[in-house]
């Protein structure tokens, strides 16, 4: 047996429940999915229904048929170890795994790198392109290991939440592109693709190099913000409020950003269903504005005919039960500035998205040209070429990857964390590449996840069940 052939000896029975129901199922569990690893979190377990093992069906599917069903737990970029039902340690999608493994999908939890971790010897070993190589080399290794567990290779959907999200969508998007081979090839990733089914994305943080711009497009003249700090040196996470003002300088530096935003949404020669071009002038209004603004009505008009009362927020005008009007600069207000200029490449180097661009002996770097111009601490620039092959966009732009053909994004309407452009280009180009893709901003949803599993399921049964 060769080091990356999976042992079907590993298996063992379990059992778990959840809302009264009981689900049982074999685990392998703790499974190093490199040759090479150089941490211990590089492994993965796998989770099956009993009923394959039994010569069984569940939910239409077999053991050759089942979809094969990858969520990770990266979140902010910090490591995302692997998971297992009835987890109780945070970061976790325990009830999740126990939904998908109930609706009859194999399972693969893999842990991955983040960019906090670091070696014996001190050495940053999370720092990107990390938490993407490892979930490369996950599926490798599942490919490789095509009929030694139940489960269908050609069926891998990931899934994941925020950085994760972005996690998911980037390898979606990039599958066996050249970039990562070098960093494969020396952690002895398995000889297979890593080119994958479907994608579902919830909140991804992605497109980086950009989001600085799209939220002062969004935001800017919103000079108060307010957010949680968040601590995750404990065994739980702590949340503490905090909140400020733009100073002077931010709000000089929103309006340049801004003004950024429009250059680089030209650029990418966006079009709409019906095939007309979308843009935005020098003021950041244009088509493309019109678009969120009616992704947003869509929205409000959704819950608006569940009951809801929509003017919860502000900017919406109702007509004989249809939104009819909505004035976006006011529903922006309503929803609230979460951070400050710059939103994610922070001056100081602070933020995750800073510390994910470090290198082995660097903590942080900018990876912006604007925040490497305005530092207000010494620092270094990460490289153009990193900063572009962690983005999925740069995937969709050009042609250099095996791309997923089916796609479900979700961003929610109450959501701050990031623009609503930045879902909005990912999706467009998608759909402008001839990709399935299934968007929505579901109602009055803030930054989070897995809060739809029922019609995730719906959505992956539709694309897999024979």
């Amino acid at each position: 047996m060769t080091q990356l052939e999976f042992d079907t000896a590993q298996f063992q029975p379990q059992l778990v429940t959840l809302d009264g129901q009981t689900v049982r199922y074999q685990a392998a569990c703790d499974i190093p999915y490199v040759a090479q690893p150089v941490d211990d979190i590089q492994q993965l377990n796998i989770f099956v229904p009993a009923a394959y093992f039994e010569g069984g069906t569940l939910n239409g599917y077999t053991a050759a048929t089942a979809p094969i069903f990858m969520p990770n737990t990266v979140g902010g970029y910090m490591p995302g170890p692997r998971d297992y039902p009835g987890n109780q340690q945070q970061p976790t999608n325990s009830k999740t795994l126990i939904q998908a493994l109930r609706r009859g999908y194999v399972v693969v939890s893999a842990g991955l790198r983040g960019w906090s971790q670091q070696n014996a010897a001190g050495d940053f070993i999370g720092k990107a392109p990390a938490f993407i190589v490892d979930m490369k080399a996950a599926i490798r290794y599942v490919k490789a290991n095509q009929g030694r567990f139940p489960g269908n290779t050609d069926r891998i959907i990931t899934n994941g939440t925020s950085a994760g999200g972005a996690t998911s969508a980037l390898v979606g998007a990039s599958g066996n592109a050249k970039f990562f081979e070098p960093a494969l090839a020396k952690l002895g990733a398995a000889q297979a693709t890593d080119d994958i089914f479907a994608v579902s994305a919830y909140c991804p943080i992605h497109n980086l190099e950009h989001a600085d711009m799209a939220y002062e497009w969004e935001f800017n003249g919103i000079n108060d913000w307010h957010r949680y700090k968040m601590d995750f040196s404990g065994a739980q996470p702590k949340f503490t409020p905090w909140a400020g003002t733009l100073t002077a300088a931010q709000q000089a530096q929103s309006a340049v950003l801004k003004a950024q935003f429009a250059t680089y949404l030209n650029s990418l020669q966006l079009t709409d269903t019906a095939g007309a071009q979308l843009t935005l002038d020098a003021d950041g209004n244009g088509s493309f504005r019109e678009l969120v603004r009616q992704t947003v009505m869509a929205s409000a008009q959704t819950a608006l005919d569940q009951g809801v009362d929509i003017h919860k927020y502000a900017g919406f005008e109702v007509n004989a039960g249809r939104v009819t009007d909505l004035d976006l600069t006011a529903y922006f207000v309503s929803i609230t500035r979460m951070k400050a200029v710059p939103a994610f490449d922070e001056l100081d180097l602070s933020s995750p998205e800073t510390k994910l661009f470090g290198d082995a002996q660097t903590p942080a770097k900018h990876f912006t040209t604007f925040a490497s111009e305005h530092s207000t601490v010494p620092a270094k620039l990460a490289s153009y070429e990193l900063v572009t092959n962690v983005n999925p966009v740069t995937y969709l732009l050009h042609d250099q990857s095996t791309r997923a053909k089916h796609w479900r994004v979700r961003h929610g309407a109450a959501d701050r964390d990031t623009s609503f452009a930045i879902p909005l280009i990912l999706v467009t180009l998608l759909q402008n590449r001839g990709l399935d893709v299934d968007f929505t901003l579901p109602w009055d949803t803030p930054h989070s996840g897995d809060y739809d599993l029922g019609e995730l399921f719906t959505w992956i049964d539709q694309l897999c069940q024979p």
